[in-house]
């Protein structure tokens, strides 16, 4: 395998997610940005990026239903085309718009089977309850999850996870029934590493394969900053504009450094980096290829430490109350398949 400009690729590695026999590219492709969801993209620019991103070995690619009212899921499929074969493909479920949930048996069955035929496939590798926090977890453990491994016995799936922003809320679903890998995003970069202390220990222990997403806070460490949309409270966005001010006074963008941080994490399989262009792709293997000065990461932390591991409210707010995680049973606990 070459790089564009035809030298080998000698520094994208692997790593094995969990007890799966998945081996994935520490840059992962977020291809939410393929839908649309932060601004239009051009659609043929979109396929070109995805076709570089095989090309330069990057093999894991998550996408769901959600991301543009399935036309991330669309415009991925058609870029595939030719090149499934070559990738680890992930996508999700339960969730279908910003405010549209529905984590049934009946729903998760046949939302797989729309997501293939946009996918062009008859299977995923990977299949996520997409954000488990805004649904009824009681629920996600004795009726989705359980509506997953089936799926899976059916090949529709090879192996199935949970995704989600409260750690809290994933561990206690994971601990009530095993999945095979848990994405987490915001809880790992350069403005928050409690994923450290709390869920990477936990899913080290149960065999757990684990996906972090958001290297970049979801926009907020970057030259442009945050979109308005953004959860975060200001003091977030303030700390971040100063660190970049400092990054471009050293002639870096705080980008990169955001990026190396989190592909150099080893507790996690791979990092998720969203990209729609030939550009970005670019710039996720420079950031990977090109070491950083340790001193200036340091300054960027020190910068960023009055803020670090700060969060917001995402999802039903039982879901994050002690007493309601810790309730939580599997009446009948399912194995987690080979």
């Amino acid at each position: 395998m070459s790089s564009g400009d035809g030298s080998p690729v000698d520094h994208l590695h692997y790593r094995q997610l969990g007890q799966t026999d998945l081996h994935v590219s520490i840059i992962g492709f977020g291809a939410s940005p393929l839908g649309d969801v932060f601004e239009v993209i051009d659609q043929e620019e979109g396929k070109r990026a995805v076709h570089m991103a095989v090309d330069e070995g990057i093999n894991f690619f998550d996408v769901s239903p959600y991301y543009g009212r399935t036309l991330a899921e669309e415009r991925l499929g058609a870029a595939l085309q030719g090149r499934r074969h070559k990738v680890i493909l992930g996508t999700k479920c339960g969730r279908y718009g910003a405010s549209k949930f529905d984590f049934s048996a009946e729903r998760i069955a046949v939302g797989v089977d729309e997501s293939l035929i946009r996918l062009r496939t008859d299977y995923v590798d990977l299949l996520q309850v997409h954000d488990l926090e805004f649904g009824d977890l009681q629920q996600i453990v004795d009726e989705t999850i359980p509506a997953m491994r089936r799926l899976q016995t059916q090949g529709k799936a090879r192996y199935i996870g949970i995704t989600g922003y409260p750690l809290a809320a994933l561990q206690q679903v994971a601990s009530a029934l095993p999945v095979d890998v848990i994405l987490s995003y915001c809880h790992y970069n350069l403005l928050a590493d409690d994923l450290e202390t709390t869920l990477a220990p936990f899913a080290s222990t149960r065999g757990i394969g684990l996906i972090n997403a958001s290297p970049l806070h979801m926009g907020v460490l970057t030259e442009q900053g945050a979109p308005k949309w953004h959860p975060a409270p200001p003091e977030i966005h303030e700390a971040a504009r100063r660190a970049a001010d400092f990054c471009r006074s050293q002639g870096l963008d705080i980008s990169q450094i955001a990026l190396r941080f989190c592909f150099e994490y080893p507790r996690v399989a791979t990092t998720l980096v969203g990209m729609s262009t030939q550009s970005q792709v670019k710039n996720s293997l420079s950031a990977l290829r090109q070491p950083i000065d340790p001193a200036i990461t340091q300054q960027v932390r020190s910068i960023l430490a009055p803020v670090l591991n700060r969060t917001w409210p995402s999802g039903r707010p039982e879901n994050s109350t002690p007493t309601a995680l810790a309730s939580l049973r599997s009446s009948q606990p399912i194995a987690s398949a080979d």
